[in-house]
């Protein structure tokens, strides 16, 4: 089986190295069908060659790359659409495409050879979201960050970090900031669609479950 890739990205020879390296890291087995640099194209696109993922530069032009997410998510909704990102540090737009849909965040920076794997886990229905997708946190930050999302309350957190609720609540304040999330349900939500809810990225310890006080036995009645 052959994994087509659509390219929607505005660098010319960056879609054009994908064209010629892909086929060849592969055997043939990643193929790019098309290409665009051009958002409000990505849809077309899709349409046209129907195919098993879609690589989407977030520097598009206008109207940029979530109204070409958008678009593509209308065509096709359970397509896989990789966001193509210079640096992890690059937070909201990653995060907003994280929001926004997309299925995982590949380094542009990454050659070919290192890109396949991930085109065909995503067209597997495996969309690469590991812990270094996630925005350029700190380890401090992420462990945060996965507990909120993990449901944890104020005063969990301030036992689990060892820290006051108050520096809890400043802590999260800034990390909502970071994040471009508006409160904490919406950072679980980006956490989810992160990966930040694997295995890899959850808190080494755990919290524990406040039990419920004990009940005295009471005396049985005479029969």
């Amino acid at each position: 089986m052959v994994v087509r890739v659509v390219v929607v990205d505005r660098q010319p020879l960056f879609r054009r190295q994908l064209e010629e390296s892909l086929p060849a890291v592969t055997d043939g087995g990643v193929r790019v069908v098309a290409g665009t640099d051009l958002a409000a194209n990505a849809a077309l696109l899709v349409r046209r060659h129907q195919p098993d993922v879609v690589l989407l530069d977030l520097e598009l032009a206008a109207p940029g790359a979530l109204a070409a997410l958008t678009a593509v998510r209308r065509v096709q909704p359970r397509l896989p659409v990789l966001a193509l990102v210079r640096s992890h540090a690059e937070h909201r737009p990653l995060v907003e495409a994280l929001a926004a849909g997309a299925s995982g965040v590949l380094l542009k920076t990454r050659a070919p050879a290192e890109l396949a794997p991930s085109l065909l886990a995503a067209s597997a229905g495996v969309a690469p979201a590991p812990r270094s997708a996630c925005p350029a946190l700190t380890d401090a930050e992420q462990h945060l960050w996965a507990l909120i999302a993990g449901g944890a309350s104020t005063s969990q957190i301030a036992r689990e970090l060892h820290v006051s609720e108050r520096t809890v609540k400043r802590l999260t304040a800034r990390l909502l900031r970071t994040l471009g999330a508006a409160n904490r349900t919406e950072a679980a939500a980006l956490a989810g669609r992160a990966g930040m809810l694997d295995g890899s990225a959850r808190p080494e310890a755990t919290i524990p479950t406040p039990r419920p006080a004990a009940v005295p036995s009471l005396p049985r009645p005479p029969r």
